[in-house]
Formats: structure tokens, sequence, C-alpha cells
């Protein structure tokens, strides 16, 4: 007998397919049916509370009916990228019967212009480079950094695996761990910027590769008011002097306590807007005081010695410098968008 819960999830993904006009709405309909929160997935974890003979024939309807939404889903996804490719090419047909363009100088992606401004701030507050590879191994990547296996926090870091210990990696903190074991003890002073991976659909506002850069400062007494004050210089000089910042309590498994950092809205100057959803702050970015455990692991006597860390996303700031609605345009090359930056590099 079909399961009539799925039999309504399926009737309504039929029904949002034939209606998705645009790849964006294809788009969304497979976070709706087909991501790990949505209501088909949840089914899944209801197996094993049915009973042993019941447990075979649900299971098989679950998987079934994923299959058949992913089909269909894959279908139409293709029927709209080719509409949308062959309106995208008639729209931009050239009439070879026009004159030739003189060459024009390219411009800087706003991606690398703002990186580079990011990287000259932390510099002249002392802060040095550090680099490392983005084919990382488990260890680094989470164990070091207070991120266990089995860890529910690595429910928030899905990335693209090579074999069972070693992955792409989904942060720069092991830049961290690798500087801090070189270190062997020594004060640290370092940011390490970039490319990260995540295990994401690429939209709007998410991508499987984006951009960080990371602070580490590990030397005696250093407490949360020197992580404030380093944060708030950061963004007055990359977003004007009138710029203030607040701190949230937050929860990362390598700080503690953990802060999530907002800046004021630029668009009404913190008295709230629809940009910043009345609030008059707009999250940056994370940090907090890098947790004992941390320290331990890597060479380092928490009673002796403390510190902070940082994370932001380069992407994130050009975004919010510039007002761009999609972070997958920096990766686009489309000159038309890069032309706009030319005044800027």
């Amino acid at each position: 007998m079909k399961n009539e819960k799925l039999q309504q999830i399926l009737k309504s993904a039929l029904e949002d397919i034939a209606a998705s006009q645009t790849s964006e709405d294809i788009a969304n309909c497979r976070n709706k049916y087909l991501a790990k929160k949505s209501e088909l997935s949840g089914m899944s974890s209801l197996i094993g509370t049915l009973p042993p003979e019941e447990r075979k024939d649900f299971g098989a309807e679950v998987f079934q009916t994923k299959s058949e939404i992913t089909r269909l889903i894959e279908e139409k996804s293709k029927e709209l990228q080719n509409k949308e490719l062959e309106a995208k090419l008639a729209k931009e047909t050239i009439d070879i019967s026009l004159p030739g363009r003189e060459l024009n100088p390219g411009s800087r992606n706003p991606f690398y212009i703002v990186k580079d401004e990011m990287i000259d701030i932390f510099l002249g507050m002392g802060f040095e480079v550090a680099d490392g590879p983005e084919v990382e191994t488990d260890k680094f990547n989470f164990e070091l950094l207070n991120i266990p296996q089995d860890h529910p926090a690595r429910d928030m870091q899905d990335t693209f695996y090579i074999n069972d210990t070693e992955l792409l990696r989904t942060h720069t903190s092991p830049v961290q761990a690798h500087t801090m074991e070189k270190a062997a003890g020594k004060p640290i002073r370092i940011i390490c910027p970039g490319k990260t991976y995540r295990r994401d659909d690429d939209d709007a506002t998410h991508s499987h590769q984006f951009a960080q850069i990371e602070g580490l400062v590990v030397d005696k007494d250093i407490n949360i008011g020197h992580l404030k004050a380093t944060l708030e210089l950061f963004a007055k000089r990359m977003f004007g002097e009138k710029r203030e910042i607040r701190l949230r309590s937050s929860y990362f498994p390598f700080t503690e306590p953990s802060v999530e950092v907002d800046i004021t809205c630029a668009n009404c100057g913190g008295k709230g807007c629809n940009m910043c959803k009345g609030t008059g702050y707009i999250e940056i970015l994370g940090g907090g005081m890098v947790h004992p455990n941390v320290l331990k692991m890597n060479g380092y006597d928490p009673e002796q010695y403390s510190g902070f860390a940082f994370g932001i996303g380069i992407e994130r700031v050009a975004i919010l410098r510039y007002g761009i609605d999609d972070i997958r345009k920096f990766y686009q090359n489309d000159v038309r968008f890069l032309h706009q930056f030319k005044k800027k590099a």
C-alpha cells in the first residue's frame, strides 16, 4: 500500500517542477525536495521507527520517490538551460557588418580589489601572511581544531573528500594549525587568505567555492578586548570611519567564547531599513577566543598562552561594499560586470 505522505510529496513536486519557468525556479525545487533538511529527506529517518516487516517496503518507496523527483528535476533543468541558452544566443547575435571596435584595457575583478585591500589593512596592523595547501588532511582540517570524528559541527562543513583522510579544506583554519605546529609554542600573529570549499548548491548567495581571510593571534595575556579593537579598526579602514561594530554571542567549536560580528548598515547608518531588516546592523564575520583544547593540541600551554581568531568571507565584504547581488558574478568573467570596477582598480 502506497504511503499517503510520500504520494503528497511526489504530487507537490510534480506540480512545482511543471510550473518552473527558469533555472532558478528548478534550483529552488531541488532545494525544496532534495536538500538534507527537506521533508522527503526527513521521511528516511522514519524507517528506523517502523516495525521490521514494514521497513523494506517503506524504504523502497522513499528511494523510488526520491529517484523519480531527481529524474524529473534533471530533465526539467536541461530543458530550461537549453531554452535560456537559445534565448541568450538569439539576443547576443553579432552583426558582422558593423565596423570593428577598438580594444579597451581590462579591469580587475572586485574580488581581488577587496582581497588586496584587506591584506594591506592587516599587514599595517603587524600581521604576517601565511599560506597552506587546499587539499588537507582530516587531522588539520577538523581534529586539531576541536572537531573530532562524528562531531555535529562537521555537518555544517560538508566538503569534497578525496579519500577517507584527505579532503578539500572547508576553511583556511588548517593553515593556523600548521603555523602553530611550526611555531612550537612561540607567539603568532598571522592572516590566512585563500580558497575554501563546501558541498553547497550554487545560487545567488551560496557557492561550492569561496574565499576567506582568517586571522590568528596567540601570545600571553591576549583577551577579547584585543579582538574587538582589531576588528573595529579593520571595519573603519575597510568601510569608513563612521562604521561601528557589535559583538553577539555565538558558537564555533574552535573558539570559546565565540562571537558573530555585525557592522552598522551603510544604507541607513544604523537607523534600521529593509536592507538590514530593521536592525541597523549587517552580519560580516565570526570570531572568538581560541579554545584551550586547540591551544593544547597545537603545542601551547593554555595556562600561559591565550589568543583570538576570526574569519571573514572575501566575497561577502565585496558584496557589502559594492552592492553585488549574486556571488556567482565573481567567477563568471563577464567583462560587462568587470567593466563597472575599472575606475576602482
